[in-house]
């Protein structure tokens, strides 16, 4: 009997594989390790935003909601930004809410990329933009941070690079994606990055996608400065926000895109192809938890604290802290621990940290298309004080 042939197809996307999230995660979990890699919460949301997606399941809010969101959402959102940002979006034209930030981030690039149209990336950078670039058959144009490095060679902090930035526009560029408070280094951007950008982009036909999932994690006195409160570039830009990362609820994957009319109209007609709409009871919840301005408020405040109980803890070995602004990662250079493993590649020594240690970490080199290595590895501080406390006593073995 002849075997079976299995079909094949060309791959969209054939150099992506199994993302590093997933390979620390497991190597975590088969080691007993503690989990500092994958950017989530060990502790719970709020009984009483739970409270509030129950009791819409029980009024039988169940069915298909509006494809651009439930109006009492859409409407919370838009006066969430007002308070903030001084921005007034249209909640009903110019805001859509999303299965999270990922999903939003892809229906914008489908939306406006066409094929061979150019997209600036910023690295390190997220690593769902370069894919969904791709899947739009655009081209990725990727301009790294510039590294800031101390007389002995370790890193000290991230810069943007404005003239690699400028260079890299051509005819071609459609649009330039950026992220603040910055994922995987923590960076956030000023008023005058914006200032900068808005000057890039002036009297261009080039968009803006602004990743701002971390806009409430902003530490020792600074503000997030958001796309939507610059009066030029929130003309021309995407902004995507995540409630999973503001609540503590990443695995209910909402979020939401604000964006001009025009640009909405046109986020939407991907939007209700690729996911149509999002959980009915869970937008409910949130439209009534999100009236309550001090569930966000509060965010820098209770990050912040974690943020200083970590570091605290990391100063005690030989691990070189990075500027923390925002988000809830903490980056570390490791070249200068008195090891040998101090020597080895960024991903081989997470994943001997991950064995050998028992605390799981990223390197900063998976979130660059090349890897560029720079002996730097990410920590995620979002874990209870207990958590915190064992994976510091276990790095003090270093």
């Amino acid at each position: 009997m002849d075997k079976k042939k299995i079909p094949t197809f060309t791959s969209r996307l054939p150099d992506v594989g199994t993302t590093i999230f997933t390979v620390m995660s497991a190597l975590a979990s088969e080691k007993k390790a503690i989990n500092l890699g994958q950017g989530f919460p060990d502790f719970s949301c709020d009984r009483q935003l739970l409270e509030m997606v129950n009791e819409a399941m029980h009024q039988d809010q169940n069915q298909y909601p509006p494809m651009a969101g439930v109006s009492e959402l859409r409407q919370e959102i838009a006066h969430k930004i007002k308070s903030i940002y001084r921005y007034q979006y249209d909640p009903v034209d110019e805001i859509t809410v999303t299965a999270g930030g990922t999903q939003g981030i892809f229906t914008a690039v489908m939306c406006c990329v066409s094929p061979g149209d150019e997209v600036i990336v910023i690295e390190p950078a997220y690593d769902s933009y370069i894919p969904a670039i791709q899947m739009a058959q655009g081209v990725p144009i990727r301009v790294a941070l510039e590294v800031k490095r101390d007389a002995l060679g370790k890193v000290e902090s991230y810069q943007i690079p404005w003239k690699k930035i400028e260079g890299a526009i051509t005819e071609k560029t459609r649009l330039i994606m950026i992220n603040s408070p910055h994922n995987p280094t923590g960076m956030i951007w000023k008023k005058e990055d914006l200032n900068h950008l808005a000057d890039i982009v002036h009297g261009t036909e080039i968009l803006v996608l602004s990743d701002e999932v971390y806009e409430h994690m902003v530490y020792d006195q600074k503000v997030h400065e958001s796309v939507s409160s610059h009066p030029e570039l929130v003309e021309r830009s995407f902004v995507i926000s995540s409630f999973g990362k503001t609540y503590h609820v990443t695995g209910w994957k909402v979020g939401y895109v604000a964006a001009p009319k025009s640009m909405t109209s046109e986020f939407r007609k991907v939007h209700q192809f690729n996911v149509f709409t999002v959980n009915t009871p869970v937008q409910y919840g949130l439209s009534n938890y999100l009236k309550e301005q001090k569930h966000y408020l509060g965010l820098s405040n209770f990050y912040e604290k974690k943020r200083n109980f970590f570091q605290l803890g990391l100063r005690k070995t030989r691990f070189q802290l990075l500027p923390s602004e925002g988000t809830y990662f903490q980056c570390a250079d490791y070249t200068g621990l008195n090891i040998p493993e101090a020597k080895l590649n960024e991903s081989d020594f997470c994943c001997w940290l991950t064995s050998e240690i028992g605390v799981a970490a990223i390197p900063l080199s998976a979130f660059y298309t090349k890897g560029q290595e720079s002996g730097v590895i990410r920590f995620c501080f979002a874990k209870q004080e207990k958590t915190l406390e064992e994976a510091i006593t276990r790095l003090y073995k270093l």
